[in-house]
């Protein structure tokens, strides 16, 4: 069999099936591979007629591809991961490049090239987002790893990647290391960012003005005509105005509400905590699903909690206006914090990230794709070494625009009692850092009363100590 296809790919479930339909589209002869019969089958069925195929065997798949050998291997993250690699790894040669395009732990990116150096094998990370969709017809790819890799990948993943409304593909190297998982990774927190504060925004909505699901519809596709157009405004709309078949409800109304996670969004709140990242309104979303996932308990203590029976009065119009205001400057503020993450990552880790490059990537094809993408690049190009996003001053004068209205939402769900952890999170992260002194005096001083950790003076340098109880 003649060595004619230019990538293969390893796992042919619908992510991997459909990335190597986007890249024979593209120009790109794809050889397939898979150890489950039925996946085979299906890729089979999928790719007649195209110049790819699927092979039932290692040895038959591998003698299919051109060297040096593109490999991408599109299995669950993990240990499925490592049985891949750890078979590749006796058969393959120098030159040849593995492309991990799961949802990889970064550090586990950080093992993996470290064990392969000294072989020749290339391995690279890489964020792939857009989900089924997106890997058919155009994702976002953040690639990173041995960056010697590049120049035999680069020119296959920007040709399937999607296009931004510029016509500039959203593939671009990432940096070394782990840095392409890194920044999937965090794109992964700030999407349950997202989803939560716009859960937030429906259920006020709902519980605070009684709305029903088409009238929300209807409010969510006037936002996305404006500063918030992004697909996941775009889909709440659609969602909004979706009817169960069986029932005749609205189909948002007939579904649990325990939602669901695959661990991307504890480990960005992991990795803020181990690099000193204030990065609380990603980290809260997280503990959101966890308290949808408590639905017994909830139910339980709906029956015998005490809450507040105050109703809304005011002024109906005004208000929804302001969960508009409050969805744009807590994104404001979550995204802040998802790229101060990407920040100090960059100063431990020494990748040379490009931060308005990230969010150029993130412009179309992924799940967080948005207008607002472009307010961040600019941003950046602005200046560089710009140390928040509430500095910039688009982003301090959106904040300034919106303050009012966000109050007012977070203020009014306190005194209602319906919960909105995101929005007051993001508040509350607003606050403290344009906060010159915050009450950290007293804990370091408690600190230093029961365990003298010793404090610093604000009078004169040094390191000092108490002995409080003299």
């Amino acid at each position: 069999m003649s060595a004619d296809k230019a990538v293969g790919v390893i796992g042919l479930g619908v992510m991997g099936r459909n990335l190597a339909l986007n890249m024979a589209r593209n120009g790109f002869p794809v050889a397939g591979y898979d150890i489950d019969a039925e996946k085979v089958a299906a890729a089979r069925e999928a790719f007649a007629g195209k110049p790819m195929s699927v092979a039932s065997m290692l040895g038959e798949f591998l003698a299919q591809l051109e060297r040096p050998r593109r490999i991408l291997v599109m299995v669950p993250a993990g240990s499925p991961v490592d049985a891949v690699v750890a078979e590749l790894r006796p058969v393959l040669a120098k030159g040849d490049v593995l492309i991990d395009g799961g949802n990889s732990f970064f550090e586990d990116t950080r093992r993996r090239i470290t064990a392969l150096q000294g072989t020749g094998i290339l391995f690279v990370g890489t964020g792939v987002s857009g989900g089924e969709e997106g890997a058919l017809k155009g994702p976002s790819i953040m690639p990173g790893g041995d960056p010697e890799a590049w120049p035999a990948v680069g020119p296959i993943l920007r040709k399937i990647a999607a296009r931004a409304g510029d016509g500039q593909p959203c593939c671009e190297w990432i940096g070394p290391d782990g840095a392409g998982h890194f920044v999937k990774m965090v794109h992964n927190g700030i999407e349950y960012g997202d989803m939560q504060m716009i859960g937030e925004a429906y259920f006020l909505l709902e519980r605070v003005l009684g709305l029903p699901p088409a009238e929300m519809q209807g409010v969510f596709a006037e936002w996305n005509r404006g500063e918030l157009d992004s697909y996941l405004i775009e889909i709440t709309a659609q969602i909004l105005g979706r009817k169960d078949p069986d029932t005749g409800k609205p189909m948002v109304q007939v579904i649990l509400d325990t939602a669901e996670q695959k661990g991307t969004g504890k480990w960005t709140s992991a990795a803020a905590l181990d690099l000193g990242v204030p990065a609380q309104t990603i980290a809260i979303a997280v503990f959101a699903r966890m308290m949808s996932a408590l639905k017994q308990e909830r139910v339980a203590a709906a029956k015998t909690l005490p809450g507040p029976e105050a109703k809304f009065t005011g002024d109906r119009k005004a208000f929804v206006t302001a969960i508009r205001d409050a969805l744009y400057a807590s994104k404001i503020c979550s995204y802040a914090q998802g790229f101060q993450l990407l920040r100090a990552a960059d100063a431990h880790y020494r990748w040379g990230l490009k931060f308005g490059s990230i969010a150029s990537l993130w412009r179309a094809g992924c799940i967080i794709r948005a207008r607002f993408l472009s307010k961040i690049k600019d941003a950046y190009d602005r200046d560089a070494a710009l140390a928040n996003l509430l500095l910039d001053p688009y982003f301090a004068g959106a904040i300034k625009s919106a303050s009012a209205g966000w109050r007012k939402v977070v203020a009014t769900a306190a005194e209602v009692g319906v919960p909105v952890p995101a929005f007051g999170s993001a508040l509350a992260y607003y606050d403290s850092y344009r906060t010159a002194v915050l009450p950290a005096n007293l804990l370091q001083a408690q600190r230093d009363f029961f365990g003298a950790h010793t404090y610093r003076r604000v009078d004169r340098e040094g390191v000092f100590h108490t002995r409080w109880e003299d």
